[in-house]
């Protein structure tokens, strides 16, 4: 691993003392801080050069907070590449002061607004959530997808219908990965793919198998799906830590993808670990 060179696409860092994560409380594991040294001391082999920092769900009030926390730790090290801030983009047009306030932060170079906790499936494309994505688009902003594998659906919609503003799905849609379940994710994952705006993170599956007994082989019909639908120019790795710590350590996440992705080339493994995220986040 030490000649792989990583630019990770979705990292999370926080201080529950600083700022409030109530989603935590019942996670003994996750609710406690999670630095930039505790992340550099996990990831072992793995040469990790850079991340994209991706909220972590504060507390409504702490969302702009969250931001200018991580935008100052960026200040001092360089490490952080970009910001993927939280923004209430469900308010529709209201959510512009929101997104003037994030635009004063030169990293934020995307927003998420949660969908997977949403229990109406199709919350992502009522009008003033399309709305508030739409304005992405004049702030020259993505979109991070987060959805469980029942809301794909409405996330492929969404996605159509904001052809302007480029989206990128987190965690391959969060599949079922526990039961084997590939349909109709599978369907959903090759609809998704066909829309140009869209992107895609190889992250996050560890967590959607069986936490303590998942093997590399769960993974790969998974794996080569995504590979196959959206191409190494539109994949990106994420290491998705420190919630990953639930169910695999980063040298095992880092080694399974390289398993199964071991045909590709050397420039498409440089895609995959470095350059779709560096082109897709705008890193300089």
């Amino acid at each position: 691993m030490n000649d792989l060179a990583v630019i990770d696409s979705h990292v999370h860092l926080y201080d529950p003392a600083a700022l409030s994560y109530p989603w935590m409380a019942d996670i003994p594991q996750l609710n406690k801080p999670h630095s930039l040294a505790d992340f550099a001391a996990v990831c072992g082999p793995v040469r990790v050069e850079g991340f994209i920092f991706v909220e972590v769900d504060t507390a409504p009030g702490d969302r702009l907070a969250e931001a200018e926390w991580v935008a100052t730790l960026a200040s001092r090290d360089d490490r952080i590449k970009a910001i993927v801030a939280a923004a209430p983009i469900e308010l529709g047009d209201a959510a512009r002061a929101d997104l003037d306030n994030l635009k004063a932060l030169p990293l934020v170079r995307g927003v998420r607004r949660l969908i997977q906790s949403e229990p109406d499936p199709d919350f992502c494309i009522r009008p003033d959530f399309v709305a508030g994505v739409r304005l992405l688009a004049e702030y020259d902003l993505s979109f991070d997808i987060c959805v469980y594998h029942h809301q794909l659906g409405a996330a492929v919609e969404l996605a159509k219908r904001c052809g302007e503003v480029r989206f990128v799905l987190d965690h391959v849609g969060k599949p079922d990965i526990r039961s084997g379940s590939l349909a109709p994710w599978r369907e959903h994952i090759r609809a998704m793919a066909e829309l140009p705006n869209v992107w895609c993170k190889l992250s996050g599956m560890a967590t959607e198998a069986d936490h303590q007994n998942w093997t590399r082989d769960d993974l790969r019909p998974y794996i080569d799906h995504v590979v196959e639908c959206f191409g190494f120019d539109r994949l990106m790795f994420g290491g998705d830590w420190p919630v990953s710590t639930l169910a695999t350590d980063y040298p095992r996440w880092v080694d399974t993808v390289l398993w199964a992705t071991g045909s590709c080339s050397e420039i498409e493994r440089r895609q995959l670990f470095r350059d779709t995220a560096a082109g897709f986040y705008r890193l300089p």
